[in-house]
């Protein structure tokens, strides 16, 4: 009556080795490594690099334990980290310029494991330590940028078409485009409407000239907002990249903020030097044609910045070229001072806009600006000496090695398509988030004692046997979020006390229900029988009606409210499949295989 077929408890053993083998990977725990990337497009991480990384840290007498090719990286695992800090500068002033030599940590998990794909969940910032920014795109910048892009592309399509016109400007958030006569401005706007339907055009008359007035829409406003935020997205995730930082977190938070979270980044400083500066590029031309006055005010269309030696400098607000148009920046030398420089290569349409920059401009001074945390500095502002064509671009000025690799870094990882300024920055420390995770294992272990107590007292062998059943559900639920790498975080953990109390409840119900069929004077095995039958509808019923819950905490919810939902749906799964299934088949073990069972040890 109380008995499975062989096939079924193959099935069932077979599940649970499998949860044991992706579980195992959490238990040996993390190194201190150095992760090498190449920062050039045209250099790969092969096994040439893994031989060479390898003879450099053996030549320094730094013996990895394990050195490995992982995707577009070689990583060297170390026994401490002042193993690993010397491997970090040896690597570096060995390898040059071309690679990223990060620190990292990294599984401790046998090979054979690592071969199996078994790999242990990702830590979150509470419980491995890292950095914490909560970064806000400057909307008004963006909106601007679009704008001062717009003003140059209507004076080239008016050129290009030879319409005759007397200048376009911007005033606040609108642009002015002016024309001699009513007939030029008829074809002006004709042209317009045509090429820029983001812009609501209207006529306008006044000093006896011919307007036209072009506002940005509204839904065009929001697009570009939207394109912003993506693309800085995108810029930062290059940028992490770049770091060689494993499993971060970079996700929009409302309109216009970034989170951004690096769990297990040792080198905190480089991480908030790199994704704090938020560099963007202009290239300007230098206006010639006024003077300044210690404390006056900039003209109309122009702006003051300082270059590096502090002098301040009166560059026009037109925007000849940004940093999307840049396809790859490298450090290097400058052939004739040999000082520091950033080789930059311009895509397409940067090649071609920087082309006719310059061929216009002939004898004139051009200036590189780069923003950084809202402000501009003036890298260099060289004269044109003549056409520059070809798309390759260099900048110099007063900067020394590392700041000419880390501005060619984050010009590399893609510009900003609007300034970010970080409002807010956390760093929990290795030791604090070691210390969360000794108290979330701790309080899950506490839990389950004291439940093991209460279900082996009340319940005798029953209890114990719904015991083993929640160590198999825990084993599987870890073994899921391990297959899935999953980030676990303290909510998460949370997420798996909540699990086994719930798990424990699908138990208590079977039985309980099995008590009350002996009540009535059932025999054991009949008991036993109907106990799991009845009990099933009511198990189904209150684990679907918690899934609903966590669903919908998954689909509405963010962050760490997310990891709580996935752990809680994924742990309602196993814990139907422990509490029915592997609990049934160890009670069908003990008794089922007694015909005539005359008592059963259930309290």
């Amino acid at each position: 009556m109380n008995r499975y077929p062989l096939w079924q408890y193959l099935s069932i053993l077979a599940v649970l080795l499998v949860g044991l083998i992706y579980t195992l990977p959490n238990f040996f725990g993390e190194s201190p490594a150095v992760q090498v990337s190449p920062l050039r497009a045209s250099l790969k991480a092969d096994d040439a690099l893994l031989e060479r990384a390898g003879n450099i840290l053996n030549a320094a007498n730094l013996n990895p334990e394990v050195v490995t090719l992982d995707g577009n990286s070689v990583k060297a695992r170390f026994a401490d980290t002042d193993s690993q800090l010397k491997a970090k500068d040896v690597l570096t002033a060995q390898l040059g310029e071309d690679y990223m030599v990060a620190l990292n940590l990294l599984a401790r998990s046998p090979q054979w494991l690592t071969n199996l794909h078994a790999l242990p969940m990702y830590l979150g910032l509470d419980l491995r330590g890292g950095v914490h920014f909560l970064l806000q795109v400057d909307m008004k910048a963006a909106l601007g940028k679009a704008l001062e892009a717009a003003t140059g592309d209507i004076r080239s399509v008016l050129r290009e078409q030879k319409i005759a016109y007397s200048g376009v400007v911007r005033e606040g958030d609108i642009l002015l485009v002016k024309f001699r006569d009513a007939d030029a401005r008829g074809k002006g706007e004709a042209e317009l409407k045509q090429r820029f339907s983001d812009f609501a055009l209207s006529k306008k008359e006044a000093n006896g000239e011919f307007l036209l007035q072009a506002t940005l829409k509204p839904e065009a406003e929001r697009r570009i907002q939207d394109s912003a935020v993506q693309q800085n997205l995108l810029t930062l995730r290059n940028r992490v990249n770049e770091l060689g930082v494993a499993e971060p977190v970079i996700q929009q938070q409302g309109v216009d903020r970034v989170v951004v979270q690096l769990p297990g980044v040792q080198d905190t400083a480089r991480a908030k030097d790199i994704l704090g500066r938020t560099a963007t590029l202009e290239v300007r031309m230098v206006d010639e044609e006024h003077q300044i006055s210690p404390g006056a005010a900039a003209p109309f269309g122009t702006e003051m910045f300082k270059d590096r030696d502090g002098n301040m400098l009166l560059v026009k607000k037109q925007v000849i070229l940004t940093g999307e148009r840049i396809n790859d920046a490298q450090p290097g030398f400058d052939n004739r001072n040999n000082e520091a420089a950033v080789h930059i290569n311009l895509d397409g349409i940067g090649a071609r806009k920087f082309k006719e920059a310059t061929r216009e401009n002939v004898g004139k001074r051009m200036a590189i600006i780069l923003f950084e945390k809202g402000r501009g500095e003036i890298v260099t502002a060289p004269v044109i000496r003549e056409e520059i064509g070809g798309g390759r671009v260099q900048i110099t000025g007063q900067m020394n090695t590392m700041e000419a690799q880390d501005t060619a870094l984050l010009l590399r990882a893609g510009a900003l398509a609007a300034p970010m300024e970080i409002i807010e920055e956390r760093t929990v420390g290795p030791s604090l988030g070691a210390d969360n995770i000794k108290r979330g294992f701790d309080s899950t272990k506490i839990g389950f004692i004291m439940v093991a107590i209460f279900m082996i007292g009340y319940y005798l062998m029953f209890g114990t046997i719904s015991m083993l059943a929640l160590g198999a559900n825990l084993l599987l639920l870890v073994a899921l979020l391990s297959m899935l790498q999953a980030t676990l975080t303290l909510p998460g953990m949370a997420g798996i006390a909540l699990t086994l109390g719930m798990a424990i409840d699908a138990n208590v119900l079977i039985n309980e229900r099995i008590r009350e069929e002996l009540r009535n004077g059932v025999t054991p095995q009949a008991a036993i029988h109907a106990g799991y039958d009845r009990a099933f509808g009511t198990i189904i019923d209150s684990n679907v009606t918690t899934l609903i819950a966590g669903i919908a905490l998954f689909l509405f919810g963010s962050g760490p409210i997310k990891g709580f939902a996935v752990v809680l749906c994924l742990g309602i799964l196993t814990s139907m499949f422990s509490a029915v299934l592997v609990s049934r088949a160890m009670v069908n073990l003990v008794y089922g295989r007694k015909a005539r069972l005359v008592k059963v040890a259930i309290g």
